[in-house]
């Protein structure tokens, strides 16, 4: 059987504030997975569209399409190609466990919710001659997930090829999460064995990893086990992490000596109202000061992010959120306009209460104003979202937050990192263009090499 599996390119990927070092960080993931289930007899190819174009003149047996909300329209369009010339078109993804009524107009079949009990059971039934148009996940486990086909993805194409996943969803029940309309019907957040991420650690080659886990620290058992069998391999790892992780005694130790370089942690919001606003419970009475100086104290870079658009938002939050960001110290920030996306309890209430401006999905995007916002208009949050990424990366900024650390060699990591992250796009994208993104990586290692060392007090 050929197969076809594609990751079409989200809306903002194709716009003018296109930026190639963010769309060509990771590659995908999720399709490798899937296809580390189909048979040694069976040819398969992953397209990832942020990277590469697809041939659409090609004649698959089956086309398999991962579906965000921002690249629905591309995704569907893809999809009818392929069904118009008697292709079999699965679609699955977040959008579509989200809305199963569009999705399925324009495809075969459509997977809801994780794939790792439906997509082997489609497989069955495909060859069965019986295949369904709609399956839904229920049976959550890790346990018998076959190694992920990295043969299938060009690592010289990605600044970070080494990426990982070991675990799926999150503990937490926040509001603006798509997460839990994606693992309704079952548990919301399982992992591997430890054993098992710790095999697919070593089946890595070089010294850099990112978990890409919605939470990696979310299990606190299972984590501390994982840092501990990754204790002496030499690796450089990022992840994401919450404020309650890195305040747990005991765990951001553990991290550190395994590798930790770099948290991203979404502290959201500098207005405490809008944490129970949004069911952030994790967050409230969090002191986020202590946070960042216990991440600071074991060397650990700061990815810090926020939400702007909550309820308790009026047009100071930007500058006041800049300002606390850059006098922390925190090295790199990302920015998000507050976002309903369907099938979230936020999305239910805005509904509810007539504040959806429209559904045009290429819209849902972060960057741009979806809903009627409660202190300020739709403009003023638009322009402060993008006056808080040029305040923030300005240089004054980036030289200021460097100040903040206590060694001259944490002031050059900190304005090396930044700098280079914002500031030198045009010579990373000539890198990617020309498909070399891969050789920056021991850029990379070498900045993140040098934090992990606690700094001089």
């Amino acid at each position: 059987m050929r197969v076809k599996m594609i990751l079409p390119a989200l809306t903002e990927a194709t716009s003018p504030f296109f930026r190639p070092i963010k769309y060509s960080l990771f590659p995908p993931l999720g399709l490798a997975t899937l296809a580390g289930y189909l048979g040694p007899d069976d040819e398969v190819t992953i397209t990832d569209e942020h990277v590469q174009k697809v041939d659409l003149s090609d004649e698959p047996d089956l086309v398999v399409i991962q579906v965000y909300i921002t690249s629905a329209r591309r995704a569907y369009e893809l999809a009818d190609h392929y069904r118009a010339r008697g292709v079999r078109v699965c679609l699955g993804g977040l959008h579509v466990t989200s809305l199963p009524e569009e999705a399925a107009r324009h495809a075969d079949t459509i997977f809801c919710g994780p794939g790792e009990d439906i997509w082997p059971r489609f497989l069955d039934d495909l060859r069965a001659g019986r295949p369904a148009p709609r399956y839904d996940s229920s049976e959550r486990t890790l346990a018998e997930l076959p190694p992920i086909r990295r043969d299938l993805i060009d690592r010289r194409r990605y600044l970070v090829p080494n990426s990982i996943v070991v675990s799926r969803g999150c503990p937490h029940v926040c509001d603006f999460c798509y997460k839990e309309a994606f693992f309704e019907g079952g548990k919301s957040f399982y992992t591997q064995t430890v054993d098992a991420a710790l095999a697919e650690i070593e089946r890595l080659p070089g010294r850099h990893l990112y978990f890409l886990d919605d939470h990696l620290f979310g299990n606190a058992r299972f984590a501390g086990a994982l840092f501990d069998g990754m204790r002496g391999m030499g690796r450089l790892w990022q992840a994401a992490g919450t404020v309650q992780a890195v305040l747990r005694p005991g765990l951001l130790e553990k991290a550190v000596e395994s590798g930790l370089r770099s948290l991203f942690v979404g502290f959201e919001t500098v207005n405490a109202g809008n944490l129970a606003e949004q069911r952030k419970w994790q967050n409230i009475d969090r002191d986020y000061g202590q946070v960042i100086r216990r991440l600071h104290d074991h060397g650990v870079m700061v990815n810090g992010s926020f939400v702007f658009g909550m309820d308790e938002d009026d047009p100071s939050v930007f500058e006041r959120t800049v300002e606390w960001a850059v006098g922390q110290g925190i090295e790199t920030a990302t920015f998000h306009i507050l976002t309903p996306y369907p099938g979230t309890r936020l999305y239910e209430r805005m509904e509810k209460a007539g504040r959806l401006v429209h559904r045009d999905w290429d819209r849902y995007d972060t960057r741009t104003v979806v809903f009627k916002p409660a202190k300020m208009t739709a403009r003023q949050l638009e322009d402060g979202y993008w006056r808080a990424y040029r305040d923030f990366y300005r240089w004054g900024s980036i030289l200021k937050g460097a100040s903040s650390k206590p060694t001259l060699r944490g002031k050059a990591r900190h304005a090396a990192y930044a700098g280079g992250w914002k500031k030198f796009e045009p010579a990373w994208d000539l890198v990617i263009r020309a498909r070399k993104a891969g050789r920056a990586l021991p850029v990379l290692e070498a900045i993140l090499g040098g934090f992990g060392a606690r700094p001089a007090k």
